[in-house]
């Protein structure tokens, strides 16, 4: 049982988001989530999927002949064999990204995979769910990202970036949230405050829409 996924979608696209933003990218997005951020673009992962083998979704990932594979969800950790999976890929040499929560226990990831790892604000609804023992845990190879909705959030991931001594640890990327927080807004404050975080939009939805399997 532990060499098998529940899997909603594997699919290949652009990132939209992060480091390797626009190369071209194999999603795996694992089934469950136990967050219920209210801003969720993929609650149709919540339920449902299909138990597939791990072979089984090597071989899928090496159809589309990509370098760039993103684990995600759902939430990827809630499944034990998740770990087994991101190990697998880098170990065929993929570069690999893992899309968390920040929730769960990052410990046992590769430290070959570039972990990116949400810290949920307040106006997320899900603040309290915050694992904060992961953080020391990262490096200059992961990433931490803010979906912000208000300026209250912004100047919350401000505090938590001094209090945390966040700014030089690995790369902070302020992402608004989709169609609630204007661009422009985020943009204006990060240069009136010369933060040394990368600003990002979700760029797949500027071009498919907000639509699975993109």
């Amino acid at each position: 049982m532990s060499e098998r996924l529940r899997i909603t979608e594997i699919f290949h696209s652009l990132q939209g988001e992060a480091r390797t933003v626009g190369l071209p990218t194999v999603f795996v997005r694992l089934t469950g989530c136990p967050l219920r951020c209210h801003y969720c673009d993929s609650e149709y992962a919540f339920y449902g999927g299909e138990y597939r083998e791990m072979d089984e979704v090597i071989a899928s990932v090496q159809s589309f002949g990509a370098r760039h594979v993103c684990v995600t969800g759902g939430e990827p950790l809630a499944q034990k064999a998740c770990i087994p999976l991101l190990q697998k890929l880098c170990d065929l040499g993929y570069q690999v990204s893992l899309e968390t929560s920040g929730a769960m226990d990052i410990s046992d990831v590769d430290p070959r995979v570039s972990r990116v790892v949400d810290i949920k604000t307040p106006d997320s609804g899900e603040v309290d769910k915050n694992r904060w023992q992961n953080l020391p845990l990262l490096t200059t190879n992961d990433q931490i990202k803010f979906v912000l909705c208000s300026r209250q959030d912004y100047d919350w991931a401000r505090m938590i970036c001094d209090h945390h001594q966040l700014w030089d640890k690995t790369e902070l990327l302020f992402s608004p949230s989709f169609q609630q927080l204007p661009l422009k807004s985020l943009a204006e404050w990060i240069l009136a405050d010369r933060l040394p975080v990368r600003m990002q939009v979700q760029l797949h939805k500027f071009i498919w829409g907000d639509v699975p399997g993109h």
